[in-house]
């Protein structure tokens, strides 16, 4: 599905690799030398994060001292990646909604409509689903982000790629590091084999 525009949603535990299967959706898709427009939507209050969503014109709130332009803008073309999407608020929901549905943008502070191209990609650590039974998110817009969905395991769901990830990551730290690379011994790679991984949940 990564050459076709279609919205994703990428749900899973924090540190299961998210943002990387986002990448690799936008690298293999029909638009790599686009921009790929990541956004924290966790990390922002509810009025900054509309402005670093959507763009504000100048004077549009108090310290709006110029016009700004959007990460949707930013990312006309390519995909934009919208991590922790449990946690925007009703709000923000709403003008996401209208993006989804009308491939459209307002900046805050207009009434003007900005068609955009972009190809949405979302993630969460949370069940977007109990959040709609929960009354938290709203369903419509569940339903236009879960176009297609992925669902990332837990790394002590597949313990088979441990040794692979082991590998690779002390290979990366020699390099880095300039030693020699030396593989675990058979007793330390039991010990990571059977370590529980837990991650973080919601």
């Amino acid at each position: 599905m990564a050459p076709s525009k279609t919205t994703v949603l990428i749900e899973g535990e924090s540190g299961t690799g998210k943002e990387l299967v986002a990448q690799a959706i936008h690298s293999l898709s029909g638009r790599p030398e686009n921009k790929f427009v990541a956004v924290n939507c966790a990390a922002l209050s509810p009025q900054l994060l509309e402005s670093e969503l959507f763009g504000h014109e100048k004077g549009s709130f108090t310290g709006a001292g110029q016009r700004r332009i959007g990460r949707f803008e930013q990312a006309d073309g390519g995909t934009i990646f919208l991590d922790e999407i449990g946690e925007i608020d009703a709000g923000t929901q709403v003008r996401l909604l209208r993006v989804l549905s009308e491939r459209t943008i307002e900046r805050v502070g207009s009434n003007a409509s900005i068609p955009v191209n972009v190809r949405v990609i979302a993630a969460t650590n949370k069940s977007l689903k109990k959040l709609v039974q929960e009354g938290k998110f709203r369903e419509d817009l569940y339903f236009r982000l879960n176009v297609v969905h992925i669902q990332m395991p837990p790394l002590r769901e597949r313990r088979e790629d441990i040794p692979l990830l082991a590998t690779a990551f002390l290979k990366e730290f020699a390099r880095e590091n300039n030693k020699e690379f030396k593989p675990l011994s058979r007793d330390a790679l039991e010990a990571v084999r059977n370590y529980q991984w837990p991650g973080k949940r919601s």
